[in-house]
Protein backbone atom coordinates (compact mmCIF):
# COMPACT_ATOMS: atom_id res chain seq x y z
CA UNK A 1 0.00 0.00 0.00
CA UNK A 2 2.79 2.56 1.16
CA UNK A 3 4.60 2.09 -2.36
CA UNK A 4 1.62 2.32 -4.08
CA UNK A 5 0.65 6.02 -2.31
CA UNK A 6 4.32 6.56 -3.09
CA UNK A 7 4.11 6.23 -6.53
CA UNK A 8 1.05 8.13 -6.55
CA UNK A 9 2.73 11.02 -5.25
CA UNK A 10 5.04 10.91 -7.49
CA UNK A 11 3.05 10.78 -10.65
CA UNK A 12 1.62 13.47 -9.24
CA UNK A 13 4.67 16.07 -8.30
CA UNK A 14 5.80 14.53 -12.25
CA UNK A 15 2.65 15.84 -13.55
CA UNK A 16 2.70 19.13 -12.40
CA UNK A 17 4.24 22.33 -14.21
CA UNK A 18 6.74 23.96 -11.89
CA UNK A 19 6.10 27.53 -12.39
CA UNK A 20 9.38 29.76 -13.61
CA UNK A 21 9.23 33.63 -12.42
CA UNK A 22 10.10 35.67 -15.19
CA UNK A 23 12.93 38.82 -14.25
CA UNK A 24 11.32 41.80 -13.57
CA UNK A 25 12.50 44.92 -15.10
CA UNK A 26 12.10 47.07 -12.51
CA UNK A 27 14.11 45.04 -9.91
CA UNK A 28 17.45 45.49 -12.21
CA UNK A 29 19.27 47.96 -13.07
CA UNK A 30 19.43 49.70 -16.53
CA UNK A 31 22.42 47.76 -17.58
CA UNK A 32 21.59 44.48 -16.03
CA UNK A 33 18.13 44.90 -18.17
CA UNK A 34 20.03 45.03 -21.16
CA UNK A 35 22.72 42.30 -20.56
CA UNK A 36 19.87 39.79 -19.95
CA UNK A 37 18.66 40.52 -23.35
CA UNK A 38 22.31 40.76 -25.06
CA UNK A 39 23.11 37.67 -23.29
CA UNK A 40 20.22 35.56 -24.00
CA UNK A 41 19.20 37.21 -27.50
CA UNK A 42 15.44 37.34 -26.61
CA UNK A 43 14.08 37.35 -23.13
CA UNK A 44 10.55 37.87 -22.19
CA UNK A 45 10.43 40.44 -19.05
CA UNK A 46 7.81 41.86 -16.40
CA UNK A 47 7.31 45.29 -16.97
CA UNK A 48 5.64 45.79 -13.74
CA UNK A 49 2.17 43.92 -11.95
CA UNK A 50 1.10 41.72 -14.48
CA UNK A 51 2.48 43.27 -17.81
CA UNK A 52 5.31 41.46 -19.80
CA UNK A 53 6.47 41.48 -23.30
CA UNK A 54 9.69 39.39 -25.34
CA UNK A 55 12.58 41.88 -26.28
CA UNK A 56 15.10 41.21 -28.47
CA UNK A 57 18.71 42.41 -29.30
CA UNK A 58 17.86 42.46 -32.95
CA UNK A 59 15.77 41.68 -36.06
CA UNK A 60 17.26 38.44 -36.63
CA UNK A 61 15.15 37.20 -33.15
CA UNK A 62 11.84 38.15 -35.10
CA UNK A 63 9.87 36.20 -37.65
CA UNK A 64 9.84 36.94 -41.04
CA UNK A 65 6.89 39.29 -41.60
CA UNK A 66 8.16 41.60 -38.37
CA UNK A 67 10.22 44.65 -38.11
CA UNK A 68 12.40 45.23 -34.79
CA UNK A 69 10.58 48.27 -32.97
CA UNK A 70 12.94 49.93 -30.52
CA UNK A 71 11.67 48.96 -27.04
CA UNK A 72 12.12 50.95 -23.50
CA UNK A 73 11.15 49.38 -19.58
CA UNK A 74 10.92 50.73 -16.11
CA UNK A 75 14.28 49.93 -14.51
CA UNK A 76 15.53 50.13 -10.91
CA UNK A 77 17.87 53.69 -11.81
CA UNK A 78 15.74 55.12 -14.55
CA UNK A 79 12.17 55.03 -15.43
CA UNK A 80 13.18 54.57 -19.34
CA UNK A 81 15.52 51.80 -20.15
CA UNK A 82 16.59 51.07 -23.65
CA UNK A 83 16.64 46.94 -23.39
CA UNK A 84 16.58 46.34 -27.21
CA UNK A 85 13.94 45.74 -29.41
CA UNK A 86 10.19 44.22 -29.72
CA UNK A 87 8.98 42.43 -32.64
CA UNK A 88 5.97 44.00 -34.52
CA UNK A 89 3.89 42.87 -37.05
CA UNK A 90 4.91 44.29 -40.39
CA UNK A 91 2.41 47.66 -41.09
CA UNK A 92 -0.57 46.94 -43.22
CA UNK A 93 1.06 49.67 -45.76
CA UNK A 94 4.33 48.14 -45.86
CA UNK A 95 3.59 46.04 -48.50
Amino acid sequence: MTRILTMLFALGLAGTALAQGRPQSQSLSCAANRQSVIANGAIVLGTGGYTYDRFVVHRGFCQFDEYADPAWVPARDTPQCFVGYRCKSNRPWDD
